[in-house]
């Protein structure tokens, strides 16, 4: 029983945080203050009551419009505060309540906020991705180490991992410009991979990479196969950042398989 109830309240505070981010997505790429003004309509600019915000429930009982215009609310709110709820929950089932699960449960709220950002915007904000960082060599920091000595080598491998990460985003972008004379990855993308391998390490970076190049390359191949020539794709850019987070996600929940049976050709176990 007690764990039900642990999980029933991770639940209930992945929808308070998916809330918050959800504040955090709609002001952060439009660099507007989270705190100032209380949340509101983006269409007409009424304040939202308190009881008009409640996670997923209030967009239930108000039919997904506004209570003042009447005008649609955007799917993304629930589905952020779903998603958010789902991850911390399973951030305590494969973690518990340990440093471990707090520190997945913080990477999460990140990686999801990044994506919805990235896929809306096309930006990565620097407010996620810098803290992101420095939040990743804190965390390895605390895992749990025989001294202080080994705490400070896990914080000095966590920097020197998001400082490789960058570097090597940062000759991939080089070469693009150098083929092609235009951007193909922008710095939020070198930013987010440094996060990613900060809090990750450069194995489960590594895959995230290339899992998220994957996703990124089938999109695109289909979104081409079905646009059957009516939309010049090719000139499209392409949130390359939200397939880094969704292949981060899936690195961290279901990774571990993947990366063991990689690994064993090399005689390393994981």
């Amino acid at each position: 029983m007690p764990e039900i109830l642990i999980a029933v309240f991770v639940v209930l505070f992945g929808l308070a945080f998916g809330s918050f981010l959800n504040v955090c997505i709609s002001r952060l790429p439009r660099h507007e203050s989270l705190v100032h003004p209380r949340s509101r309509c983006l269409r007409c600019g009424a304040m939202i009551r308190a009881l008009d915000n409640i996670p997923i429930l209030s967009w239930i009982v108000l039919r997904a419009r506004c209570r003042h215009c009447h005008q649609p609310i955007a799917w993304r709110y629930p589905a952020v505060e779903f998603a958010m709820a789902a991850l911390f929950l399973l951030c305590y089932l494969r973690f518990a309540l340990t440093i471990a699960g707090i520190g997945c449960a913080v990477l999460c709220f990140l990686l999801l906020g990044l994506a919805v950002m990235d896929t809306e915007t096309m930006r990565l904000p620097d407010a996620f991705t810098l803290p992101g960082i420095v939040l990743g060599i804190l965390y390895a920091a605390f895992v749990p180490a025989d001294d202080w000595v080994d705490r400070l080598a896990h914080a000095g491998e966590s920097i020197l991992w998001a400082i490789l990460a960058a570097l090597f985003l940062l000759l991939i972008r080089w070469l693009f410009f150098a083929i092609r004379h235009k951007e193909g990855l922008g710095m939020g993308d070198v930013k987010l991979f440094a996060m990613i391998a900060a809090w990750l390490g450069p194995a489960p970076a590594v895959l995230t990479l290339l899992l998220g190049a994957l996703a990124a390359a089938v999109y695109g191949i289909l979104a081409v196969a079905l646009s059957r020539g009516r939309r010049p794709f090719l000139s499209t850019r392409l949130p390359f950042g939200s397939f880094l987070c969704a292949a981060a996600l899936y690195t961290i929940f279901a990774g571990d398989p993947i990366l063991a049976w990689y690994l064993h050709f090399y005689g390393i176990s994981r």
